[in-house]
């Protein structure tokens, strides 16, 4: 009998469980229409493992009842695949679809007149920033400044004491430098590159880590991370059978991905990473489709794949008279 130590063990993966816990919440949502995992994280700390799941759940629907439905068919579905000892797993109700509020709310609009489908409904192409940091910094500089200025001018009138000793050191040094010194025309190209970048960022979106989706309802605005894209299409081509790690790359107009070959036909391996990472794009309802750049490079210990004894046979026979020497 094989001694313990030399039997090896076996180690589950926080990718695999991640995956395990995405379909058992799948199994828990059968017929839930607009129900889904929006993520799920998992950890595994020796032979526990701890699951985050978030969901958006239909509306109306019982959300205490459904969570803790998906919370017990998650725990119990991870731990038979996995093995692992799997608490409760905690659930995150993260957003309610408004496939079944956006009909519900038709219903009642179709006497007046028809509305905007949202197959039809108008999505910008870009989501624009309200510069908070920016805007903030700024407002809170002009407002010390001129908070300390007003507080020493009415102290001065109304308390008839001397004005303060950086506004007098302020006026001094502004009496003896004129327009050409050094020192001045530098705080003036100082200010002129802030006014510069203040106006290029009042005429640009911002937000490049984001991209806009096709509008899921009428006065719907919906937006979705770059990372998510990348996890998503990442995770499909992941599972493209020969293929090991996977990189990806999106940006506004092209999702690049680049895959490592470790088995099987390059040119075959290239159709179905792209057919998977198509796929997964497909799914994310961007409202522009960006354009797709694969790239499958065979890893060092991939081997170009041998063809069957019989097709070498048949390539090497001799051909007599039109016929190969083996059917003659």
């Amino acid at each position: 009998m094989t001694a313990a130590a030399e039997r090896g063990t076996t180690t589950v993966t926080e990718r695999a469980v991640r995956r395990i816990a995405g379909r058992a919440a799948a199994e828990a949502l059968p017929g839930e229409a607009g129900a889904r995992a929006t993520k799920c994280a998992a950890s595994v700390r020796g032979r526990r493992a701890r699951l985050a799941l978030g969901l958006a759940l239909p509306y109306p629907a019982p959300l205490a009842d459904t969570a803790r439905r998906v919370q017990e068919h998650v725990a119990a579905r991870t731990r038979e695949l996995s093995g692992l000892g799997v608490p409760a797993a905690r659930i995150e109700v993260t957003a309610l679809s408004a496939e079944t509020a956006g009909a519900d709310a038709a219903a009642p609009g179709d006497a007046a007149g028809p509305g905007p489908s949202p197959a039809t409904a108008r999505a910008p192409r870009r989501l624009w920033s309200r510069r908070g940091l920016p805007v903030a910094g700024i407002a809170a500089a002009g407002a010390l400044v001129c908070g300390a200025l007003t507080a020493d001018l009415v102290r001065v009138h109304t308390a008839h004491r001397p004005a303060s000793a950086w506004r007098v050191s302020a006026v001094h040094w502004l009496a003896g430098h004129g327009p050409g010194d050094p020192s001045v025309v530098a705080a003036g190209a100082l200010t002129a590159l802030l006014g510069l970048w203040l106006v290029v960022l009042a005429v640009t979106p911002g937000l490049r880590h984001r991209s806009t989706l096709r509008a899921p309802a009428p006065r719907v605005v919906a937006a979705v991370d770059r990372t998510a894209v990348e996890s998503l299409v990442r995770d499909a081509v992941g599972e493209v059978a020969g293929v090991g790690p996977v990189r990806v790359r999106a940006r506004r107009r092209r999702v690049a991905v680049r895959a490592g070959l470790l088995f099987g036909e390059r040119a075959d391996a290239r159709a179905a990473v792209t057919a998977a990472a198509g796929g997964a794009l497909a799914t994310c309802g961007l409202r522009r489709s960006p354009r797709l750049r694969v790239k499958v490079t065979p890893e060092a210990v991939w081997q170009p794949p041998q063809p069957d004894t019989e097709t070498v046979r048949r390539r090497e026979a001799p051909v007599l008279g039109g016929v190969t020497e083996g059917k003659a």
